[in-house]
This record gives C-alpha cells, structure tokens and sequence, in this order.
C-alpha cells in the first residue's frame, strides 16, 4: 500500500494514549495526534473551546484500523489539521462498547452500514452530526479523502452551526426509536415463532458454500446453533444437515487455521477461502461450541478433533498466566496481513524435503505455485483422504499419518515467524464464553485439562474482577480490572457459570450465577420496556442509554440473559425469574420469527422454554476417578440442549445443595445402591425412582 506525507517515526513523542493499559490505545500513543481517551478533561475541553470532537472507535486486532492510522493519524500533515480544529478522542470498542454501540447505529442510521474503525463527528455535548467507517487519506473509488472532510466538517461547524443543530436532531430522534424497531407487543411464545424462523433461517443459507450471505462471511454462530435445536424438537433431518455442511466448509476452508487450530474472524469471500486474519476470543468459544454439540449428534470424531484444536490452540496461545483469556490476535505481522500464516509451495517442499510428503501435503491443502492469496498460499482442504489414498496407493490412515506429521513440522517452523500481535487485555464476557467453551469441551473429551481450564477461568474472574457486593468489572490488564461491566458481562459470565456447575456442581458455581442474576435485575432491568439495558442504572451517562437485541457475531445480552433466567428457575423456582425471561422474548418474538437472522440465541431461550427441559441429576457415590464414570461419560456425549442437569460429586455435596428446590429430595436412593453412581431424571414435575443403568437412563431422556 503506498504511503503519503511525513510520518513521524520516532518514539521519542508521545501523547495522553501512553498512560492508557488498552493495547490498542497504546498502539496510536505516538500518533502525532494530540489524542485523549474517553473522559471528563476531553469533554469539557471541547465545551470550553467549543470545538467539535472526532471520534475514531476500533479495536487492537482490526486490519482497517491499522490501514486509517498508518495513512492518517501518523500523518504530519492529517494531524495538523485534527488538532487545530478538533479534540481527538479514541476509544477501544472492547473496553467501551456501551460508546461504540451508540455510534454504532448512529453510522448505520447514517451510512447504512457500520464496521470498524468507526469516525463519528461530535458536538462538544456528545451528538453526532456526520459518521462513517474508513476513510482513505485521500479520495479514491468514490471515498472523500479523511483531509477533505475534516476541513469541511470544521468550516461547517464554525459557520453553519444551524444544519449542525438540524443533523443533531435527526439523529438523537432516530436514536430514540432504535430499541423499539425490535420491541414487539408482547406476542404469545408459540411453536410457530421458531418454526417460521427456522424455514426462514434456512431459505436464508447458502446451499452451494454453507453458511449465511455472499462476502465477507460470518460464521454466526447463534443461528446455527439454534437450527441444532430445531432440529432435536421437531427431528427433521434438513436443518441438522445445514448445519454439518456449514461446519464441514468452514472446517475446510481458510478461515480454519489448520497447523495451528482455532478460527479466524470471517471470510472475505463466499467460499471460506481467504479469511481476515485475525483471531478473536468469542469466535473460537462459540465455535468450540458448535463442534462440541456436532460431535454429540454425530459420533463423528472429525468434529471432536477440530474441538481440540480450537481448546489446544486457546491454551496454547490465548490464556494468561493467571488463567483468564486474552482477547485477540492481530491480522498483520511485519506490516502485512495474513504473512504469519501463508505459505509459498516452495517453501513447503524445502521443509518437508521428501517429494512424496510434500506431493500428498499440497494437494490435500491445495497448495500451487501461484498460489491462492497474493502470491502465496492459504491452506484449505481442497481433495478427500479417500482420494489420496486411492492415487497413492496407501490406506487413508497412511495419508492422514503423513498429512498430521507434515503439518507439525511445518507448524514448527511458523512458530519461529514473527507473530501477529496479541491484544492481551481480558474481558469478562468473552471469557465467560469461553468459559463455557471448555465445558462443552470436556463433556465430549473427559479431558481434565479442559474442566481445570474452565474452573481456573472462574477463579481468575472472581480474584481479580469481581468485587463483594456482586458488581463486575469489564476489562483487567496488568494487573488492574477497570470499568463497570455491561450487560453482556453478566449475562455471560452467568451462563458460564451454570455450564461448570452442569458439570461440576459445586454449590458456589450456583450461588455466584445467582447473586450476579441478582445484580443484573437490581440494576440494569427496566421496569416499563420489559428486558435489560446495556449499562447499569449507575453507569456514566452518555446520550442514551441503549439497548441491545440483536445476535450477531455474539449473542446479545438480552438473548442470554433470557437463557440464563429460564435455567435458574428450573434451579431455584424464582417465578421472577421465569416472568423476565417471558418479558423478553414476548418483546423479540414478532422480530425473531420474521427476521431470524439476527436472533439466533433468543431463538435458542424460546427453544428452551417451548420443549420445557428435562432435569437430570447424577449423584457420584463410586470413589473413582471422575473420567471413569461410565454413566456421567455417557450423558456428557449427548445432544440434550433442553437438559437442566447437575453432577454430583458426592452424598455430602447434594446435601449442601438441598436448600435449592431442584435438589430438594434427590437423595432418595435405597440402602443397595449407596456405593453405585445413580441418576434421577424429572419433567413435567415428575421425577424417576433413582436409577444406576445407563440403559434406564437413555430411556428416560429420549422419552417424548
């Protein structure tokens, strides 16, 4: 890309962002920008010199965001212009998405669409009047150069202060009615709202590529979960199938890192193919959560391994000393995108040496000379195990020995490559995600390792981010947790919560969900609309006060905090709590039904609340080691998304849990079966005798 203007390369000239911890403020520190980060000194600045505050909102691991900085910010020239005219503020959509949601509809309402970076132009009382995404120094492919408009947007501001006031109040009006585009009239929860939104999801696939739309692609995870769920209440074939040929392509595809596991952010093409390259924390939760139910529906073990590698690559890669997850890893290493993961055939030849090798490698992974990504190549599965098998002559455990071995040998020498960079900081929703994409990984693996990473997750949360009076904090980094934590947080990091205790039911996993619940309702629920807002009733006050909905590339907080009030219930029998979660989806239901697409996980709640969940509890009586239960190995491998289920250690545990109504006596167990594992399964508010086969126990969680 060519570069225009003096640069200031020196690190000897910092601005404010240096004292800030979030990397990708610290990443525009010596910007010769005169940045602030959100706060009281840039806001009262911009109404003492009454000038107007740009805005540029992005995140660490964000390629155009790069790209604007390099072309813009570090300009000598570009600079000059934002600080005489401007105060500059940037802010870490991670750390501040209650901003970044704002203005977020404000360049939708604008524009059409949105994305990052993000470049808002405010008056100096926080209201918008022009918005956009990138913008390129200067003007090509019909795009105003960023100089041009930053000195028409500071003559218009000096000298039609009324059509700034006239586009102010357009969009605050628009803002205003934002939340109630979703909100319904409080429709009825029936089975025809996910039946018309599961035909309307599938008409929306795409049957030649998987998954949903054109380019860039999304995996939208939420949508494919809930066609799983349909799937199981109505058991028609179709929409289980979507969802394993969307997986296989994706598996397939580029965006799949296959030496080193895990998912990169989207595609920017229909087939998968070329991804951008960065990788995102919640991508590889939720999609180690797709796998893992994929692998309960099938058996099939393919899905079980890319389980694996996704867990292996977030162990390896992502997850901190202490045990939280970081957030991110950059698309660009040495200036430019995708160089840590690409590969030129010759390349591949000199490591592998043996033709033989090399010929079976390139072909499984489509590797050319010329390449399938400016001139080097992105592996993707492009011919089967079978087919290789066939024209090598070999079994296909041969190819996939040979295969396995070459891609450990190549991934060894990308290791020695310089590496994207990391976005370090740790958040509490994506790690309650991921948080929860360990313990669907260990009921499908029985593999420790992943339950003490889950476990170590929670414990980390609750030393380091949490506080006594059951407040969250969003974000912590060297050593300091900061900012109160949105909706999203709690929500999450409940879900996580209950998803350890379904495996590991101890007491406290269940007392913390519900204490944070507590919280949740006390300070974010709004009594007129219905459902939660993004902040708390004590959080600073911005413009508006939003609310969210929509499932996009994650769940909303609104979705998930509906799943999570449903669940609770069957625990603790908090009538409260089944009114709010109806509240919410009676406000979604219309919007789900006709347009599905963005509802994936409020989807999911009203699954659950129109099957009604069978409630499973397995008492541990054996002093075996807890992979060696035949009867909790079984249940953890199957697909039972309605369950509401607890695994007990011990007599004693249970005992600690009776003042719950869910457990209150599932001790019922006859002097014969004391030193035997038994399970008690309940719907409909009837329960079994206690039971000790894992065939009696089948036929209790299949029976209709």
């Amino acid at each position: 890309m060519q570069e225009h203007g003096n640069r200031n390369k020196s690190n000897s000239r910092t601005n404010r962002l240096i004292n800030e911890s979030s990397p990708y403020l610290l990443q525009h520190a010596n910007n010769p920008v005169d940045w602030y980060a959100w706060g009281e000194d840039a806001l009262q600045r911009a109404k003492k010199e009454d000038k107007p505050i740009f805005l540029s909102i992005g995140y660490s691991a964000c390629h155009w965001c790069h790209v604007m900085a390099h072309e813009s910010f570090e300009d000598e020239e570009i600079a000059k212009i934002m600080n005489e005219n401007f105060i500059n503020i940037k802010v870490d959509r991670e750390e501040r998405p209650d901003i970044d949601d704002i203005y977020q509809k404000v360049c939708q309402l604008a524009t059409g669409t949105g994305g990052w970076p993000l470049s808002i132009f405010l008056t100096p009382d926080q209201r918008p009047f022009y918005a956009g995404t990138y913008f390129p120094k200067y003007s090509r492919y019909g795009m105003p150069g960023f100089g041009t408009i930053l000195n028409q947007l500071a003559e218009a501001y000096k000298s039609k202060k009324q059509e700034i006031h006239s586009a102010t109040s357009e969009f605050m009006h628009a803002l205003s009615n934002t939340a109630k585009d979703v909100q319904g009239k409080g429709e009825n929860i029936e089975r025809s709202i996910i039946d018309e939104a599961a035909v309307g999801l599938l008409q929306m696939g795409d049957p030649i590529y998987g998954g949903f739309g054109q380019a860039p692609k999304f995996p939208n995870t939420s949508n494919l979960l809930f066609l799983l769920r349909y799937y199981d209440i109505s058991q028609i074939s179709r929409f289980k199938d979507f969802v394993m040929f969307s997986a296989d392509k994706m598996a397939a595809g580029g965006i799949h890192d296959h030496l080193g596991g895990g998912f990169a952010r989207y595609s920017t093409d229909q087939k998968w193919l070329v991804p951008h390259f960065e990788k995102m924390l919640y991508d590889n939760a939720l999609l180690a959560q797709l796998y893992a139910e994929l692998y309960q529906i099938s058996g099939n073990v393919k899905y079980l391994k890319i389980v694996e590698k996704i867990l292996e690559y977030v162990i390896a890669e992502m997850t901190s000393p202490d045990g939280g997850f970081y957030s991110a890893q950059d698309a660009d290493s040495e200036g430019e995108e995708g160089k840590f993961y690409v590969w030129s055939k010759q390349e591949i030849v000199n490591v592998l040496e043996d033709a033989t090798i090399s010929d079976i490698f390139c072909e499984y992974y489509g590797i050319t000379e010329a390449g399938n990504f400016e001139g080097k190549n992105i592996l993707n599965i492009r011919n089967s195990l079978t087919h290789l098998a066939q024209k090598y002559h070999m079994t296909t455990e041969a190819i996939e020995g040979i295969i396995n071995d070459a891609s450990k040998r190549l991934f060894e020498v990308r290791s020695k490559r310089v590496r994207p960079g990391q976005d370090d900081k740790i958040l509490t929703s994506w790690n309650g995600l991921m948080i929860s994409g360990f313990a669907k990984g260990y009921k499908i693996t029985g593999n420790k390792k992943y339950l003490d990473a889950a476990i170590n997750a929670v414990n980390f949360i609750e030393s380091k981010i949490a506080k006594n009076d059951g407040r969250l904090q969003r974000a912590y980094k060297d050593g300091i947790s900061k900012l109160n934590a949105y909706l999203d947080d709690y929500a999450f990091y409940v879900n996580a919560l209950l998803d350890v205790f379904e495996i590991y039911a101890q007491p406290t996993y269940l007392q913390k969900a519900i204490v944070y619940t507590n919280f949740m309702i006390q300070h974010f629920w709004d009594p007129e609309g219905g459902s939660f807002f993004f902040t708390s009733d004590d959080h600073e006050q911005l413009i508006v006060r939003t609310k969210s909905f929509y499932d996009l590339a994650i769940p909303s907080g609104n979705s998930m905090a509906a799943s999570n009030l449903l669940r609770l219930y069957h625990f603790i029998q908090n009538n409260d709590y089944l009114y709010k979660a109806e509240h919410i989806m009676r406000e979604g239901a219309k919007t789900a039904s006709e347009n599905p697409f963005g509802f994936g996980h409020l989807l999911i709640a009203m699954y659950l609340y129109i099957k009604k969940p069978v409630e499973i509890t397995i008492i541990r009586n054996t002093e075996k080691q807890r992979a060696n239960s035949e009867m909790v190995n079984w249940l953890n491998r199957q697909f039972i998304p309605n369950g509401i289920i607890a695994i007990i250690e011990n007599e004693s545990q249970l005992q600690e849990l009776q003042n719950y109504p869910f457990f209150k006596g599932r001790n019922l167990v006859q002097e014969d079966q004391k030193d035997s594992d038994y399970a008690l399964v309940c719907r409909n508010f009837s329960c079994s005798l206690p039971i000790n086969s894992i065939q009696e126990l089948e036929r209790l969680v299949r029976m209709p």
